[in-house]
């Protein structure tokens, strides 16, 4: 059986708008066809859309009505429908096939539902039809305005920017349908923004229309808005703002506030006093505003710094003032921009200037020497008040004080009224050859103000010193010298400066021209030799000899000093009697740090090595050679000018022995029960003396350092305790 679907839209109740007529009709017109078109024998449904408008708000929105061809109007077919919103949006006369919405409907919530539809046999209550699909859109209708979902906007933009600058875009949208006529296409205008700005259109760009300055105004509000119909009446529109500052271009130099500034300053400011504080004014903010003061005429007298957190500019001194001298100046100050920027010329930056009158006031100033230092001389010895030099300062001020002087911390010289220095002790260049002084100037009206200068004063030599002998000499000859043996040679020192180099001479006294045992032999270079003149010396008969020796410098007048030498005797050393065991036997002599056992101690080496024979030793006086000679060398002190010298010449041969590391420990005893067969010398052993301690004096130990700590305190204490 062959049946057809009839299908009907109807526009409904409601009147449609104007802009909706058109559609509706060119609608239903696109329907008709194609239910004519899609008719075919072997089809009883029939696929198509059904349209409903949004928005109604009247009870009952008929949508369509669904007829089989096979329904003849005797009630025994009935009509079904299931799907999105059956039975609670869209509900179905089951006898007519009637479809009706029964809710208002919104496009922009749900745009189309899908729902099926089916014909039952009332009697069978099986389908006489199979089931058929179809779609109910939802017409549009302006309802939507358009809403700018980003704003309100702001932003930035440089002052003075050209005219057509872009801005910023602003955007709208509108919810109703784009493809369904124009209820979603917009038009941007400016309600509010004119003449600095324009909106384009179609785009909504937002651009400078005149330029503007931010320093005076530096923000504009605009109001945005989007209609859509295109702007036709009847359309829908939204609004916006947008929020436009102006950063700062340097577009302003600085300017001063005043076109003449007046400043003081004393006359006794030091360098670097502030003087004043200028200030000019920038209409700019942050960097552009931003200052560098400078002297523009290079004074060097005055200077100014800027302060980089207040802007000012603040002017010091550089250099030291005087009332007497100028009281007043005019200096040019020059203001810039420390940031020029590239958009504009250089000479909108070349700055401005103004004029500073500065004054300089009167102060009560310290003396002033005419010279900072002075250098003077005076000769040694030279007896007290006698004259060395003279000072000189002055009052500055207006007022010329009376000047009174005085030394500090020196009681050698002493100063008058007049600046005049004289002595007051007689000077000795070999104690000081310089002296520092310091002088004071005190005004006698204010004793407030004083000043200082420095003397230096240099004490000239005078041959007043004879010369002395450069070293302590142990001078010793052996017996069996020969004649013209040089025995010792001399030199001397003077203590005294002198312009040349110093030449001394070296002669023998007139006392001992009678001499035929040594004779002197100035070399000419500062050093003489002692020589023997004869041989045959013995040791028995004279072991010690004075030479009285004469040395003279080369200074005017010629100083002279008469010196006793003083020679000892040596025996002469046979030939060893071991010589191929010399060195073995030195190899086995050991060192120690205090007295061993005594002769008995022979564990340390083979004593009998030593030994060649048997021979017994009568018991002899020992002759105190040493004790004799230290005596003679102290008396020898008294004939010198000065025995400190001499002194000085043993402690440092003193001090040489104690700090020399590779020198014997003097504290040490050692006894020896051979010196060795034949010796003319005897025992040298103090154990074989018949000498006793009591005999002689060991006080000097106790001036020989600390090498002889130990033998000091041995000897003299026992010596001491016995007494």
């Amino acid at each position: 059986m062959n049946c057809y679907v009839s299908l009907l839209f109807l526009l409904g109740l409601a009147p449609l708008c104007p802009c909706h007529t058109d559609m509706t009709n060119s609608k239903m017109h696109e329907m008709k066809q194609p239910l004519q078109s899609h008719m075919r024998a072997k089809r009883t449904w029939v696929w198509h859309n059904f349209f409903v408008q949004e928005e109604l708000t009247v009870t009952e929105q008929p949508v369509g009505r669904l007829r089989s061809n096979l329904d003849k109007g005797d009630a025994s077919l009935i009509y079904l429908l299931s799907g999105d919103g059956a039975g609670s949006i869209f509900i179905i006369d089951n006898r007519t096939g009637d479809i009706t919405a029964i809710k208002k409907l919104d496009r922009e919530e749900k745009a189309y539902y899908k729902l099926r539809a089916q014909v039952l046999n009332v009697n069978t209550g099986k389908p006489v039809e199979p089931e058929s699909e179809f779609v109910i859109k939802v017409l549009d209708i302006n309802d939507n305005k358009p809403q700018f979902l980003d704003g309100p906007y702001e932003t930035c933009i440089p002052e003075m920017s050209p005219e057509g600058t872009s801005v910023i875009q602003v955007t709208a949208t509108d919810n109703d349908d784009p493809s369904y006529g124009n209820n979603a296409r917009l038009i941007y205008t400016l309600l509010q923004g004119r003449p600095y700005f324009t909106v384009e259109p179609t785009t909504g760009i937002l651009r400078i229309s005149s330029q503007m300055d931010r320093e005076a105004k530096d923000q504009y509000l605009v109001v945005v808005q989007a209609t859509d119909m295109l702007g036709l009446p009847g359309g829908l529109s939204g609004t916006t703002t947008v929020t436009i500052n102006l950063s700062d271009v340097n577009d302003n130099r600085p300017i001063f506030q005043l076109g003449l500034y007046h400043m003081n300053v004393s006359e006794s400011a030091p360098i670097g006093t502030s003087i004043g504080i200028i200030m000019a004014e920038d209409s700019d903010i942050g960097e552009n505003a931003k200052m560098n003061y400078s002297i523009e005429d290079g004074s060097h007298i005055f200077d100014i710094i800027t302060n980089n957190e207040t802007q000012e500019g603040i002017v010091v001194l550089k250099k030291k003032l005087d009332y007497e001298q100028q009281r007043q100046y005019s200096v040019r100050a020059k203001v810039t921009n420390s940031f020029i920027d590239e958009y504009f010329p250089k000479d909108e930056n070349s700055g401005q200037t103004t004029i500073i009158k500065i004054r300089v006031e009167d102060a009560d100033e310290p003396p002033v020497f005419s010279h900072l230092e002075y250098l003077m001389e005076v000769a040694e010895e030279t007896p007290f008040g006698s004259y060395v030099g003279s000072v000189f300062a002055r009052d500055p001020d207006v007022t010329n004080s009376p000047i009174r002087y005085s030394v500090v911390g020196c009681s050698l010289f002493s100063i008058d009224d007049n600046g005049t220095i004289i002595i007051t002790e007689r000077l000795d260049r070999e104690m000081a050859a310089w002296y520092n002084l310091t002088i004071t100037a005190t005004e006698e009206n204010n004793s407030q103000q004083v000043s200082e200068a420095q003397v230096y004063v240099q004490v000239l030599n005078v041959n007043d010193h004879a010369p002395e002998f450069f070293q302590y000499y142990e001078t010793y000859v052996c017996e069996k010298a020969n004649p013209g043996e040089l025995i010792q040679t001399i030199s001397a020192v003077d203590r005294d400066a002198s312009v040349e180099d110093h030449r001394f001479s070296f002669n023998l006294s007139t006392e001992a021209t009678s001499n035929l045992s040594f004779t002197v032999r100035d070399n000419q270079d500062n050093t003489a030799g002692i020589l023997t003149s004869r041989s045959g010396f013995s040791r028995q008969e004279q072991p010690v000899f004075y030479l009285p020796i004469l040395i003279s410098d080369n200074e005017i007048p010629s100083l002279t000093i008469f010196i006793f030498m003083i020679l000892g005797l040596k025996q002469g050393q046979k030939q060893a009697l071991f010589p191929e065991k010399c060195e073995e036997f030195r190899e086995n002599i050991v060192t120690y740090d205090d007295e061993g056992g005594g002769e008995e101690d022979t564990e340390a080496f083979d004593i009998a090595a030593l030994r060649t024979r048997t021979v017994m030793r009568t018991k002899k006086t020992r002759k105190n050679i040493t004790t004799e000679i230290r005596s003679l060398y102290r008396q020898s002190l008294q004939v010198g000018p000065d025995s400190a010298v001499f002194k000085e010449f043993i402690l440092a041969k003193l001090e040489e022995a104690n700090t020399d590391p590779c020198a014997p420990p003097f504290d040490s005893l050692q006894t020896y029960a051979f010196e060795g067969t034949g010796s003319l010398a005897g025992s040298l052993s103090s154990l074989e003396s018949s000498i006793s301690d009591l005999d002689q004096n060991f006080d000097y130990l106790t001036e020989l350092g600390p090498r002889f700590k130990k033998l000091a305190s041995m000897y003299c204490s026992r010596v001491h305790t016995k007494n």
